[in-house]
């Protein structure tokens, strides 16, 4: 029998969809499933973009400029002034979603056998990207004992080796919800400065900020123009997650043209998600302020029903909509799937995503899980109640 790459047995599975599987057969059951696993937002997408396909008279649908509509590309550029970052439409490339402009990243910057800093836990795809493109993922623990903060620059500096070609950071956090400091950012510019190294800034959650804090973009420091490389995204600013469009920004023409190469190799980002994307660029600021101010409730609704769980320590986001919750057991792949397979309250029970899978470093955050808050008051505060339930029972039991 012919034999499956290595390169493919090494892909790491989604600890977010991983128990997929397991979650099915319980719906099955009859359960009710309250999924906290998955950062897919209940907020409505805004109506403008939903109009903008209905109402949108096709009679061919065919291919876009590999780089994305034109058009799109000059009304998105026009969003990131409004932000003060110097982007033009030419420092941009349209992708399926921000998933491909990673892998474009990644692929135009690294060769195999190359190394990219990643503070972790981080978005668990980050390993499969870099298995991928055969790059070498080397981790520095953030700690939640300071709320996932940036790791020391000095302990950054120690990893860095002649295959070092680039630090990836994701700001704010997915899966801890820390959002980075003017500082901190400076921090890490100065470093790529000194070593002549690229910063690639996952900047998805750009618009979850909490309590008046901001955002600060790598595209904000002008001396990082050959250095940095932003990845963004629909699915999460406008509840788009289906639309699969987001983007490759730089100012590095060299990285652009690169980028391109793998864009036509692709052929083109899908159509009708684009013209979805582009209308909602229209959206009201006033949409925002009501989006923030639920996710803000919803955080401290979260936060605070989960400190109050015996033996439960928590990380307070500052931006996005996820945390990282530290339980009191020794294994959160195994009490994930117990919840499903094993577990009901009033025939219900909740999903969540073992943290183990945010992590390169081995056997690391194994008590700990990853919790979204995209769910409304009601259900948010049931599955406090039957996580905090299942603890106990969990517990007993072992």
């Amino acid at each position: 029998m012919p034999k499956i790459s290595i390169k493919g047995q090494e892909m790491p599975e989604s600890p977010i969809r991983k128990l997929v599987p397991f979650a099915e057969a319980a719906v099955k059951k009859g359960r009710k499933i309250y999924q906290l696993n998955i950062g897919q937002p209940d907020i409505k997408t805004p109506q403008a973009a939903l109009d903008a396909v209905r109402n949108h008279n096709i009679e061919v649908l065919s291919y876009s400029h590999s780089a994305g509509f034109d058009t799109y590309r000059e009304k998105l550029s026009g969003y990131y002034q409004k932000t003060a970052l110097p982007v033009e439409k030419e420092d941009i490339i349209i992708t399926t979603g921000g998933s491909e402009a990673l892998l474009f990243a990644m692929g135009s910057i690294t060769d195999p056998g190359d190394e990219v800093i990643i503070p972790e836990p981080f978005y668990a795809n980050y390993n499969g990207f870099a298995t991928a493109s055969g790059v070498k993922i080397r981790p520095i623990q953030a700690s939640i004992e300071d709320g996932f903060a940036l790791p020391p620059i000095s302990e950054f500096e120690k990893l860095i080796t002649e295959k070092t070609k680039a630090i990836l950071i994701c700001n704010p956090g997915n899966p801890t919800g820390y959002l980075y400091t003017r500082e901190e950012v400076k921090q890490l510019a100065d470093l790529a400065l000194k070593h002549d190294l690229f910063i690639v800034s996952d900047e998805v959650y750009r618009e979850f900020a909490y309590e008046g804090a901001q955002h600060h973009s790598i595209m904000s420091i002008p001396e990082l123009s050959e250095n940095a490389i932003m990845i963004d995204s629909v699915s999460k600013r406008y509840s788009m997650c289906g639309a699969r469009i987001g983007c490759l920004v730089s100012k590095n023409k060299e990285v652009i043209a690169t980028a391109m190469k793998f864009a036509q190799a692709r052929l083109s980002p899908p159509t009708f998600a684009q013209i979805a994307s582009e209308a909602a660029l229209d959206t009201p600021q006033e949409y925002f302020d009501e989006v923030i101010e639920q996710y803000t409730y919803r955080r401290n609704l979260l936060v605070d029903g989960l400190e109050k769980i015996e033996g439960v320590r928590v990380a307070k986001p500052k931006g996005a909509f996820y945390c990282i919750a530290e339980l009191p057991i020794e294994d959160a792949d195994d009490f994930a799937r117990w919840l499903l397979e094993s577990f009901e309250d009033n025939n219900e029970t909740v999903m969540v995503a073992p943290a183990a899978g945010f992590y390169s470093t081995p056997n690391t955050g194994k008590n700990q899980v990853r919790i979204a808050y995209v769910l409304k008051k009601e259900n948010l505060e049931r599955s406090i109640n039957i996580l905090d339930k299942a603890l106990k029972e969990y517990k007993s039991l072992n």
